[in-house]
């Protein structure tokens, strides 16, 4: 089945779940590889802007990471006032799926709003996609 609803893409990283960890929870780290919200700045405590490379826009977030599950949930909006509930990462220690020690399996997963495109949904599906391998890179230099 083809899921209208959640898009996930994973990867498998030769890094500690920690360090993975702290690439998806840090909002400033996570400025390096998210393509929505590129060179992020913290505007106020815990909100924080960067800015699209896809149409030059500003895309606001707020993180709320839980390290006790390697878990991080995302808020996004085009403004402080339209931040919501979108995205979610969560980071699997490698050996819980027989791969080494020092490696993490990092799934990102985003859902779709009833009312975005089908073009829309394919792009941030594809990005996502092209980001794990950004996030790779970063943890494995």
């Amino acid at each position: 089945m083809i899921d209208q609803h959640c898009h996930s893409s994973s990867i498998l990283v030769t890094a500690s779940p920690e360090a993975a960890f702290e690439i998806m929870a840090d909002p400033l780290k996570q400025g390096q590889w998210a393509w929505g919200s590129l060179n992020r700045r913290e505007v106020e405590p815990g909100i924080f802007v960067g800015t699209s490379v896809f149409d030059g826009k500003e895309t606001w977030v707020r993180l709320h990471p839980n390290r006790a599950n390697l878990t991080i949930d995302y808020e996004t909006g085009r403004s402080r006032e339209t931040i919501r509930f979108r995205n979610a990462a969560r980071i699997l220690p490698g050996p819980v799926l027989n791969h080494g020690e020092r490696t993490a399996v990092i799934t990102l997963m985003t859902w779709r709003f009833a009312d975005q495109s089908e073009a829309a949904w394919n792009q941030v599906s594809a990005v996502h996609e092209a980001e794990m391998f950004l996030i790779k890179g970063l943890l494995e230099r």
